[in-house]
């Protein structure tokens, strides 16, 4: 309400959870321009039956409950009153109420306020006439002093107006201080813990009630620049009349089927849904780096590594796995030269022979590799991989498509008769993306180190988040396929990819590692076309 009365700010978007105070913030601009700053006004609803309930159940009785907007407005029932049920006339100015499916609505006279309430619900077209926001927008030229409000929660993604205005503003978030360290941060579900309806602050890693963290004064936090306009997003967590236990079972209903939990996700977190597909969140893992203090975290029990080959370099990503497959980026490094020639695959092998220790001083071999044998370079691959094949350092090739394992047979088939894995990269692909969307550490959840050599940079997790899932339909049959976003390179997600194959062709018992206390002491070996075994430590590659 304060940037409608900044004479800099043209427009202001409102992307929000439901039942948060939106209706009553359109309410409240009604009202002061009717009796303080009189101007001709629009709102426009997602249909006419709408427009009509609305003035009827909502703005009928704000004005009859309101002395000073009562005087001013006559009473619909008398003659020559100027109040209609969708037109209300008041000293220098009136306000119209319409619905987009009523075309004529949105040509007739200026106007300088414009409100658009639930415009994710508004058609692509009102009638032949085009988009509707453009077609009221256009109705407020003729004002120097001309304000747009749009208000809306969230549909789908890549589909939803009130995101793509949302995204062309100020980007504003509400945020609450930290009752510990007091760093202002917004209300962000994955903070949420679900054992005792407390949110874990992002800095401090404490953990505060619900009423501690709404004890303090918060503010809007913008995450751009823009001129004149101002967008402000915030959802269920900050409602003063949705207690967080409440938030946290409804959470737990809806996830029990699609439908529901795309509505939670919209009317409860007030974010768009991604309908035609998945993909990991790069901001999200970003900010949950951590710093290890240590080549090893304790927990690492087996490490993997995967290797893209590209036309002037060698990549490689060193994993770490603990107990349930929990996974640890221990390093992504590059090597950069001809892959033609052999100095480059020298410094992969004495990279790959490294040892990595932990805060006592231990340490870790690499137990399993796998290079991808696709591009220009196979027959490098081929060779590079056949006197290594007993340290592990395996060859793949991906393949996508539906009912692929992740990771098949090997064979040697090839010229250099080298054992070569085929890989299901999609499934391999879903594995991963399941486990990226984890918010809380334990089975599965992928950690990344937070220390500036280890190579996981902004470019690392733009590429690991460089494809999403999607549904495409042929003859009417839906089929799912990844889609890379046009601009980024995926080698970040090729190279996890194969490092998760490199755990599933060892096949360890992780548990039992987890129970020995000897990570140090043993390593996995591959016997040839059967399971691995386990040897101690000592064995000369």
């Amino acid at each position: 309400m304060d940037a409608i009365n900044d004479p800099s700010v043209e427009n202001v978007v409102v992307m929000s959870s439901a039942q948060v105070g939106k209706t009553e913030l359109l309410l409240n601009i009604i009202g002061y321009f009717i009796d303080y700053d009189p101007a001709p006004i629009l709102l426009l609803q997602p249909t006419l039956e709408m427009a009509e309930t609305f003035s009827k159940d909502r703005l009928a009785t704000m004005i009859r409950d309101t002395v000073v907007l009562k005087n001013k407005i006559g009473d619909i029932k008398a003659k020559n009153s100027g109040n209609t049920l969708l037109h209300k006339t008041f000293p220098e100015g009136q306000i119209t109420l319409a619905g987009v499916n009523s075309p004529s609505s949105l040509a007739s006279r200026p106007i300088r306020i414009l409100l658009c309430d639930e415009v994710d619900r508004y058609p692509f077209s009102a009638g032949t006439e085009g988009d509707p926001l453009n077609l009221a927008a256009k109705r407020t030229t003729t004002f120097w002093n001309k304000k747009k409000i749009y208000v809306s929660t969230p549909t789908i993604k890549g589909a939803s107006r009130i995101e793509t205005e949302y995204e062309e503003s100020t980007m504003e978030q509400w945020c609450l201080p930290c009752p510990y360290c007091g760093k202002h941060q917004p209300l962000t579900w994955g903070q949420i813990r679900f054992e005792d309806a407390t949110m874990e602050c992002l800095y401090c890693r404490e953990r505060s009630t619900e009423a501690e963290w709404k004890s303090g004064k918060g503010e809007w936090m913008a995450r751009r620049k823009h001129r004149n306009k101002r967008g402000f997003h915030f959802n269920e967590l900050s409602s003063p009349w949705k207690p967080w236990r409440e938030i946290i079972e409804d959470f737990r209903e809806a996830k029990k089927s699609t439908d529901t939990f795309k509505v939670w996700i919209n009317t409860s977190l007030g974010e768009s849904w991604e309908e035609q597909g998945e993909k990991a969140d790069e901001e999200t893992l970003m900010k949950r780096r951590q710093r290890y203090n240590t080549q090893l975290p304790d927990d690492v029990l087996i490490l993997t590594a995967g290797v893209d080959t590209q036309d002037d370099r060698l990549e490689v990503e060193v994993v770490g796995w603990g107990v349930g497959k929990e996974s640890w980026g221990i390093e992504y490094k590059v090597f950069y030269g001809d892959p033609s020639q052999s100095v480059v695959w020298n410094q992969l092998g004495s990279y790959l022979s490294k040892t990595w220790t932990y805060s006592n001083g231990e340490g870790l071999v690499i137990s399993c590799t796998c290079i991808d044998s696709r591009g220009h370079y196979t027959s490098e691959v081929y060779k590079f991989c056949k006197t290594k094949e007993h340290r592990r350092i395996f060859a793949v090739k991906g393949k996508g498509g539906d009912g692929i394992p992740f990771v098949g047979r090997a064979s040697r088939t090839n010229r250099e008769k080298v054992a070569l894995f085929i890989l299901g990269v999609d499934q391999g692909k879903e594995t991963l993306l399941s486990r990226l969307k984890l918010e809380f550490e334990g089975e599965g959840y992928c950690h990344f180190p937070m220390e500036g050599d280890r190579g996981y940079d902004e470019a690392y997790f733009k590429g690991l988040t460089s494809e999403k899932r999607v549904i495409k339909y042929y003859r009417g049959k839906p089929k799912v396929e990844w889609l890379k976003k046009s601009g980024t390179r995926n080698e970040p997600l090729d190279l996890r990819n194969y490092a998760t194959a490199a755990l599933e062709i060892l096949n360890p018992n992780l548990e039992m590692l987890k129970n020995t206390q000897k990570k140090s002491n043993i390593y996995i070996q591959k016997q040839p076309k059967k399971r691995y075994g386990l040897i101690k430590k000592g064995i000369d590659y």
